[in-house]
């Protein structure tokens, strides 16, 4: 007999501030590589470590819309084709993502198994992780919904935990009924749970029947199923996007599935996991689950070190050195360096809201932007002018658009443009330049199999992002901001 397919429901939200400078709203940590020596980011690993799963389909993800592009290229990049991309036009938290999914998923009158997983979580143990999950299959076919829970190692103050109603092994694993969930306790309380075999942290991953969760969110919830359901009536498909519709969504309720059924609900299972779980939600929490050197120091990128110990040091552009140091958090990116006590990294957030109330533009985005035509960097910028380095992707176009407020001129340094102006085109090869008077249509395109690179100088009473009339965009981004 087959199997029921097993659908990957991942969530792509959060913002991942603990991680600042390098994790900010325009490109959130689960976007980045973070965890041991692999190239893939977050969200890649995610998906990848599902691989030998029975009956398992494609993805089904949920993102802000401003990170689309970042989701799809990403899973290109690793040949995945997601069954749908589900944009939400704001963070409504897990219940509303996982109504829009289950609803998305049952359209057609299937009934598969949802897996829901967060895009930030590392996996030490992938194989360990498939078993359990295999294991959970028969709990979730027999209608019951099932989470994992991590056996803690030590008393977790950051984690909310899981009361089961029997002594957890993960030598014999299997379901228990769950018989509560305990949000962050005290230091105190958090010591007695790791004494006692009966709770689990809360992992945030869990598996059922599409048809279970609804049911049960439509019995505790049925608001947030009312505001879903009309969300995605409404949806708007952009090229292999469904865009909810932001009405209808921002009324739905903020709530956490844990809040809106799990702590509610007579059907919640929990199964003890052991595979190496970490939510990475500090620069601390890397360490710790980092491949450290004989002097317990974690090292991405240009690091030279002499005498440090137990650190993580991490550098994204420029050489980094630290000489006579131990217990830090070192982290370099193209517009802020991060100096801490890794004790107290978790306080980073601290940081980022004052940024964000002093209105600072390092708090929300680097000054790498990425766009599904490329990419471009801030290099240096005054009053009336700025200079960025522009990279636009093979067969990849800028849209057709037009400034009231500011002229550019482009000086091509590796490759061939195509850039059209007022209705003229013109090839503009390297060490070539252009100049694109203020008020004149115009759009820059790549036409070549290698990347196009140049450098763009803006001069104008005003250089804000917002100075764009569009008027073609083969990205579907005509009446939704977004530079360039």
């Amino acid at each position: 007999m087959a199997q029921t397919p097993l659908i990957p429901v991942i969530l792509c939200g959060g913002r991942g501030t603990r991680l600042w400078p390098l994790s900010r709203a325009s490109y959130p940590k689960q976007y980045w590589s973070l965890a041991g020596k692999q190239e893939e980011t977050l969200l890649q690993q995610t998906q990848l470590r599902l691989k030998g799963l029975e009956a398992l389909g494609d993805p089904l993800l949920i993102c802000h819309e401003d990170h689309r592009f970042i989701v799809a290229e990403q899973m290109r990049h690793i040949a995945v084709k997601p069954s749908a991309i589900l944009l939400e036009p704001i963070g409504r938290n897990t219940a509303p993502a996982i109504t829009v999914a289950a609803l998305q998923a049952t359209e057609r009158g299937e009934d598969p198994l949802l897996l829901v997983l967060s895009a930030d979580h590392v996996i030490h143990d992938p194989q360990e992780f498939r078993r359990v999950i295999e294991i959970g299959r028969i709990s979730a076919e027999a209608g019951r919904l099932v989470t994992f829970g991590i056996i803690p190692i030590s008393p977790e103050t950051g984690y909310g935990y899981i009361e089961a109603s029997e002594e957890l092994s993960v030598s014999h694993t299997k379901g228990v009924d769950i018989v509560r969930f305990v949000e962050k306790p005290d230091i105190k309380t958090a010591k007695k749970f790791l004494e006692d075999g009966r709770f689990t942290w809360n992992s945030g991953i869990f598996l059922f029947k599409a048809s279970t969760i609804l049911n049960e969110l439509r019995r505790l919830v049925p608001e947030v199923v009312n505001s879903c359901r009309m969300a995605l009536e409404d949806d708007l498909l952009d090229l292999d996007f469904l865009r909810l519709e932001r009405e209808a969504f921002e009324n739905c309720p903020n709530v956490a599935i844990d809040v809106a059924v799990m702590e509610k609900t007579k059907l919640g299972t929990v199964l003890p996991l052991n595979a190496g779980w970490s939510d990475v939600g500090s620069w601390g929490a890397l360490w710790d689950t980092g491949e450290k050197d004989k002097n317990g120091n974690v090292f991405r990128g240009r690091v030279i070190n002499q005498d440090t110990k137990n650190s993580y040091i991490r550098s994204e552009n420029r050489l980094v050195v630290t000489l006579g140091v131990e217990d830090l958090v070192v982290i370099e990116t193209d517009d802020a360096v991060l100096v801490a006590d890794r004790s107290k990294s978790q306080n980073v957030k601290n940081i980022v809201q004052k940024l964000e109330k002093d209105g600072s533009p390092e708090a929300k985005a680097h000054r790498k932007i990425y766009r599904p035509w490329g990419y471009y960097t801030g290099v240096v910028e005054d009053n009336r002018w700025q200079v960025k380095r522009i990279q636009v992707k093979p067969g990849a176009s800028l849209s057709l658009q037009m400034h009231h407020h500011r002229a550019e001129h482009w000086v091509v340094v590796k490759g061939t443009a195509l850039v059209e102006k007022d209705g003229d085109k013109q090839l503009v090869g390297e060490n070539q330049s252009t100049y694109i008077p203020m008020g004149c249509k115009h759009r820059l395109s790549n036409p070549g199999r290698m990347p196009v690179e140049l450098i763009e100088v803006q001069s104008g009473a005003y250089l804000g992002e917002d100075d764009i009339v569009r008027y073609e965009d083969c990205y579907g981004r005509i009446g939704h901001l977004s530079a360039n």
